[in-house]
């Protein structure tokens, strides 16, 4: 798909651990944004994308060494606005002919308080209302020196030009970081800076459908599309988007591997069966899974097995429907992102375990990737706006080998029945008790142990149950959730009383790191 025809702001990136926030922020403000690395930036680039605005991130690097990244000089002259956040600030008044200095005594890492030089700049609109803000810092690197043409309008103890400005060309700098939450009054001058730009504010969930539904439509023709729908909110929000779109010409393949929770299966196939009338292949594959997985305790080997299975069975499965040509995932933005990293990240092979793996090579399909330009939470706001349930909407992540990695050890069709049961009463107990939106995460794990207990003054011995919950925002780090203990002893008590096969349960209070989330 090509980009959404809508005014876009350009974020520079370089190398910045919170470029995705500066991006974040202005999705909130309904204006559309890309993130694309420095070196990928070229005038033909530049024109092709015709940015209303630019911003440029922060980074690791030094403007004063001599592989320091750089962007072309005639960016500054193009007429529009930019906006530049510490290196990117550094950068910018580097290549406009100012002066950048260096010290150990001009580091600022953490909060810091800028003075208002008490001049006026739209760009400050709503700020300084008592002289200073709390802003957060990072740098060492700080501008000694500035271009001709710019002023300073705020400082810091350790940064003399903590923000500058030239107001006649919307040239504009800040040392600190506006993206950040520790910055409170940093959403309030990016948003400036929008108004500055003159952006419409126009990317909303509803346009965002509207186009993307006329690009599918243009893509694809007359021709048939696959979608590999596992249940999750970005594979549904994908199916009921290109149903909306190509109707008939799109088949779901739903592969059913027996590592399922509980009535998970019914309740898929019927919601987009019955529901939304999409044409749905149930492969119930779960004895070549489970047959497959058998005396295989190494959990690097279980995840190769079930995505290598699973490429084979769709493949058969999409191969029954003749010529197909298209074949649609749930790739997201920070996948893409992460994908085009100048600093070594990820290539978008890397993520295959959670998307159709090796297919489009293999059956040469092209693929069609309608979220790739949403992040998490807009994918949710998506599935809202195309009428999906809440209770698919708000599902928690479920990873792609399933219940396979919260069975340590190896698993039997008796473990996964005893731990669909238990996790079953785990989630029921958190939505009671109205705790399922405040968790990221949460599930049961069945342990590669049995335990000694009495119930019912006879000696048991059977398998003992860790119950996981964590916070988070992106995954990438976690705490468990506090559970108070009346919930952990009522919880306890259901699962030990109803299903049969478990006389101990635990709950993990790891945080990650050190841990992961899953336990496998």
């Amino acid at each position: 798909m090509t980009k959404v025809e809508s005014e876009l702001l350009l974020i520079i990136d370089f190398g910045s651990q919170f470029t995705q926030l500066i991006a974040r922020c202005l999705r909130d403000f309904n204006v559309y944004c890309e993130i694309h690395p420095f070196n990928k930036i070229d005038v033909p680039f530049i024109k092709n994308k015709d940015p209303l605005a630019i911003i440029l991130s922060g980074g690791p690097a030094s403007t004063l060494n001599n592989d320091s990244p750089t962007i072309p000089d005639i960016i500054y002259h193009l007429g529009i606005p930019i906006l530049g956040i510490c290196y990117g600030q550094q950068l910018m008044i580097l290549q406009l002919k100012g002066r950048i200095k260096s010290s150990r005594e001009s580091s600022e890492f953490g909060r810091a308080v800028v003075n208002s030089a008490n001049k006026i700049s739209d760009l400050l609109t709503g700020l300084f209302n008592d002289g200073m803000e709390t802003v957060w810092m990072s740098h060492r690197d700080y501008v000694s020196e500035l271009p001709v043409g710019f002023e300073v309008y705020g400082s810091s103890p350790k940064a003399p030009y903590a923000i500058i400005a030239n107001e006649n060309k919307k040239l504009f700098g800040v040392q600190f970081h506006p993206e950040v939450h520790h910055t409170p009054g940093g959403k309030k001058l990016i948003e400036n800076f929008v108004k500055i730009s003159g952006f419409k504010r126009n990317w909303t969930m509803d346009s965002y459908r509207k186009k993307a539904i006329k690009q599918i439509k243009e893509t694809v023709g007359g021709k048939k599309v696959i979608c590999a729908l596992s249940g999750g909110v970005d594979s549904s929000v994908v199916s009921i988007l290109l149903k909306e779109a190509i109707g008939k010409q799109l088949t779901c393949i739903f592969v059913d591997n027996g590592l399922l929770r509980s009535g998970e299966a019914e309740e898929v196939v019927t919601m987009f069966r019955e529901t939304y009338n999409v044409d749905l292949i149930h492969a119930k594959e779960q004895d070549l899974f489970i047959q497959n997985l058998k005396n295989v305790t190494d959990p690097e080997r279980k995840r190769k097995i079930i995505g290598s299975l699973f490429i084979d069975v769709f493949e058969k499965y999409a191969q029954s429907l003749g010529d197909v040509e298209y074949l649609a995932q749930g790739t997201l933005y920070p996948d893409v992102i992460e994908s085009i990293s100048f600093s070594g990240g990820p290539s978008a092979t890397i993520k295959s375990h959670h998307n159709v793996g090796g297919l489009p090579e293999r059956m040469k399909v092209k693929l069609i990737e309608p979220l790739k330009e949403l992040f998490k939470d807009e994918v949710r706001a998506l599935g809202k706006e195309l009428g999906l349930p809440k209770v698919f909407i708000e599902r928690h992540p479920f990873p792609g080998p399933g219940l396979a990695i919260r069975c340590p050890g190896e698993i039997t069709t008796e473990k996964l029945e005893i731990l669909r049961a238990a996790d079953s009463i785990y989630i029921n107990q958190i939505k009671r008790h109205g705790l399922y939106n405040d968790i990221w995460q949460a599930f049961a794990v069945i342990l590669p142990v049995k335990t000694v207990g009495v119930m019912g003054d006879a000696r048991t011995y059977d398998y003992a149950c860790a119950l996981r919950a964590v916070t988070s925002v992106d995954g990438m780090t976690a705490d468990y959730f506090p559970f108070d203990h009346s919930f952990l002893t009522e919880t306890a008590t259901k699962i030990i009383n109803e299903v049969e096969g478990i006389n101990r349960v635990t709950y993990d209070i790891t945080s990650k790191p050190p841990g992961t989330i899953e336990w496998e």
